[in-house]
């Protein structure tokens, strides 16, 4: 916890000091990212994804929770700036987007299923390229969802999720055979505390000149994103003990509601047209505020969540 604190003070300093390295971090943060969820896909059982996709119990559970109590906390948090079209959209379109990368490291660290939630992935994804827009529409009651190209969604899938994925298959097979292959295994698995820190490194650092740089403007919707999660976390542990889950899959749940898809939904933000100039910032201000909050989630969420109800 300490380690990931120190990284996001440097991105931090970094960033405010040296806002010329913005653009280079920010294309870094793609690379860093897969890294660093190769690694962790390198200590997932590929045996256990089959049965985890067939558990429909949590499935069911992340997708009520993601696309039918989060998007009303989402449209209350909204109703704040609902007057502000452009802040409107951001706090919208990274509220009602649950993460499918980073959020499978964040759970791993608190102890919980995140096998569950790799299986859930491409679920999560096509749910929500399919409900967006949807939401979009009856939440801003105007046409904007006319501007969004899914094509950045789509792009993160595949470099964030499917690429990892298939390299850690190939190479936990190939370590059962290859001493080479057994060296990278381990040796990646044990640089996941750095990779992470670079990975805080970068996304802070990109983002914070930015953001800083429209701090009056920026200020309605910051506490909005602190809110999210105080109401979210406990929203999913509720869930998820209603559903009867495991202690595991509990904390994965919870995880999956509060975190966002705000690295991926920056491009859209990007390509709205300049009446939207502000939308990009107000996700990477959702970001700044999420990364902060999963560092405090990864040491309170193991503590916390650890009764175990009966299955019925």
């Amino acid at each position: 916890m300490w380690l990931a604190i120190v990284a996001i003070a440097v991105g931090a300093i970094v960033g405010l000091g040296l806002p010329s390295l913005a653009r280079p971090l920010e294309v870094a943060i793609t690379p860093a990212l897969g890294l660093l969820l190769y690694a962790t896909f390198l200590g997932v059982p590929f045996q256990r994804l089959g049965r985890a996709l067939r558990d429909g119990r949590f499935l069911v559970t992340v997708l009520v929770l993601n696309f039918v109590l989060v998007p009303l906390v989402a449209f209350g948090l909204s109703r704040f700036v609902a007057d502000e079209p452009a802040l409107l959209v951001g706090v919208l379109l990274v509220l009602l987007t649950p993460c499918v990368d980073y959020v499978i490291v964040f759970t791993g660290l608190a102890r919980g299923a995140r096998d569950r939630l790799l299986a859930a992935t491409p679920v999560l994804m096509v749910t929500q390229l399919a409900l967006l827009p949807v939401y979009l529409r009856v939440m801003t009651g105007s046409d904007v969802t006319a501007s969004l190209d899914v094509a950045p969604l789509v792009a993160a899938f595949v470099w964030l999720i499917a690429l990892p994925l298939a390299a850690a298959a190939a190479t936990q097979a190939l370590a059962r055979r290859s001493r080479l292959a057994a060296a990278v295994r381990s040796g990646f698995l044990a640089s996941m505390v750095p990779l992470l820190m670079v990975t805080l490194v970068a996304v802070i650092g990109s983002q914070i000149s930015a953001v800083s740089g429209q701090l009056a403007a920026l200020a309605t919707v910051v506490p909005l994103f602190l809110a999210f999660p105080l109401v979210a976390g406990p929203l999913g542990a509720l869930t998820a003990r209603a559903a009867r889950l495991e202690v595991a899959e509990r904390r994965a749940v919870v995880f999956s509601g509060v975190t966002r898809n705000s690295l991926v939904v920056l491009p859209l933000a990007f390509a709205l047209p300049s009446t939207f100039a502000i939308t990009p910032l107000v996700v990477a201000t959702q970001t700044l505020v999420e990364l902060v909050a999963m560092i405090v989630m990864i040491a309170l969420v193991p503590r916390i969540v650890t009764e175990r109800p009966a299955r019925v």
